[in-house]
């Protein structure tokens, strides 16, 4: 993640079922792409169903671009030798909105903290490893509102900076919400200001 250029990584599609064994134990690694806490809920409830009889569903994940959140969870293994390890994968990444379950199945023979270590750490490299990686731009919207004379204006400077336009409401006035990649953020709201009564907010920033 660069706040210089104004993006960040993340995966392009799920990684599922990447298999790592060590010492009778098998892991299971899966990888998925992100928004919310809700989404990350719904997968973590569909493996508890898929693997109901795993010993361990342990996993990591991480929210947000500028100030992002995350969350570790062991999930009744020695304290920071699951959910920190995979972590540590994720952030070795530079991904963001990306949450990495590994489920265990126990295979009779101890491995200790620092054999459990090395196995989480192992199994969320090997499954990130085989995930696609995509860049993205920051971006911030922006609602513009305007009369209709300024819409030829308007939508010929979207056109030229090649921005998406999300939301278009058309009745008294104009309404338009404009996702703005954050490199090109400065030059939008020169340009935008420079225009004849052409109201502008920030509506989110992601």
């Amino acid at each position: 993640m660069s706040d210089e250029t104004g993006t960040y990584r993340m995966l392009r599609e799920p990684v599922e079922q990447v298999i790592f064994k060590e010492r009778k134990s098998k892991f299971i690694g899966y990888a998925y792409p992100v928004r919310s806490e809700q989404e990350i809920s719904a997968h973590l409830e569909e493996l508890k169903q898929r693997y109901a009889d795993a010993n361990h569903i342990c996993y990591a994940w991480k929210l947000g671009v500028s100030d992002p959140t995350y969350r570790v969870q062991d999930d009744g293994e020695p304290r920071n030798s699951a959910g920190v390890p995979i972590y540590g994968q994720i952030n070795s990444l530079e991904l963001t909105n990306i949450v990495v379950f590994v489920v265990r199945y126990f295979g009779g023979v101890k491995l200790g903290v620092g054999g459990l270590i090395s196995a989480y750490r192992e199994t969320a490299r090997s499954t990130l490893e085989e995930g696609k990686v995509q860049e993205l731009s920051v971006s911030c919207g922006y609602r513009l509102t305007f009369n209709y004379s300024q819409m030829n204006a308007v939508e010929r400077l979207i056109s030229r900076m090649e921005l998406e336009v999300v939301k278009r409401d058309l009745q008294e006035e104009a309404l338009f919400v404009v996702e703005v990649p954050l490199s090109k953020k400065s030059r939008f709201l020169e340009a935008i200001h420079s225009f004849y009564k052409v109201d502008v907010d920030e509506v989110t920033e992601n």
